[in-house]
């Protein structure tokens, strides 16, 4: 099932996407959901085009987690080793956009990057999950982009304006809840050239992995968004670019490039 978040005529809701297709609006129609989708829910049967919405970030998470150097070729190609142990990060959710916003080039960088990554959404409060429950954990899975301010990620020790900075978490274009998430070609495309061509199958450390190592942390909320990282092929963005991540059995997130301000 395909959840979307949505606007039309000033309201905000969520949808069950029906039709085929990996992201553009084509014959898809959303059966608008009442209320949250986080637990069992009734579909309206109100149905309207996927035309005729602005498509949301299909979640608004309280914490986005990020885990980084997770692809052993990604590492190698910044000269970086791979860590023993998953290596986590946040991106604030004022980082969080949708697809078809604009990704914002920051004023204090000029090495903007894309990182085409499989996320996990989280569909209930856990805590210390074990790894034979982490399934019951998961409410779905979505396409991110890891937008990051390479040249300041080299310049300073700590990563919060690199990958913190408004507009650099992309996520879309909806959640997709029933998906094996093993062995998905994950790939970017930057104005149609392809950049970025991977598996999820060669994460280091798997998405129960990264689940158990993060809720022994801390506690998980519903909404809140889980980025495995990035296979090779990372490299620059300019204004005026469209950068797509696609993943098998989900869709494409499409961003275009602007200027700040």
């Amino acid at each position: 099932m395909r959840i979307a978040r949505f606007s039309i005529d000033g309201n905000v809701a969520f949808g069950v996407v029906e039709g085929e297709g990996s992201g553009l609006p084509g014959d898809l129609v959303l059966d608008i959901i009442k209320g949250i989708p986080y637990a069992d829910f009734e579909l309206s049967g109100v149905k309207v085009p996927l035309s005729k919405v602005r498509l949301l970030p299909p979640v608004l998470p309280n914490k986005v987690v990020a885990f980084g150097r997770n692809y052993a070729e990604h590492a190698a190609e910044l000269g970086n080793a791979v860590p023993d142990a998953p290596f986590a990060f946040f991106k604030p959710t004022t980082s969080v956009i949708g697809s078809g916003d604009s990704i914002e080039y920051p004023s204090f960088s000029s090495e903007l990057h894309h990182e085409a990554e499989l996320a996990v959404v989280i569909g209930r409060m856990c805590r210390e999950v074990p790894r034979e429950r982490v399934k019951d954990v998961i409410f779905g899975y979505t396409c991110a982009n890891d937008v990051t301010a390479r040249d300041v990620q080299k310049r300073e020790k700590q990563w919060a304006r690199a990958k913190g900075f408004d507009t650099s978490c992309p996520l879309g274009p909806w959640v997709e809840t029933d998906l094996d998430p093993s062995d998905l070609t994950i790939q970017a495309t930057v104005n149609g050239d392809q950049r970025q061509l991977g598996r999820t199958s060669e994460m280091i450390h798997s998405v129960e992995d990264l689940i158990v190592n993060i809720s022994d942390a801390m506690t998980l909320l519903p909404g809140d968004v889980i980025l495995t990282g990035t296979p090779a092929g990372v490299g620059p963005l300019n204004v005026g670019d469209e950068v797509a991540v696609s993943i098998e059995g989900i869709g494409t997130l499409t961003n275009k490039v602007i200027k700040r301000g």
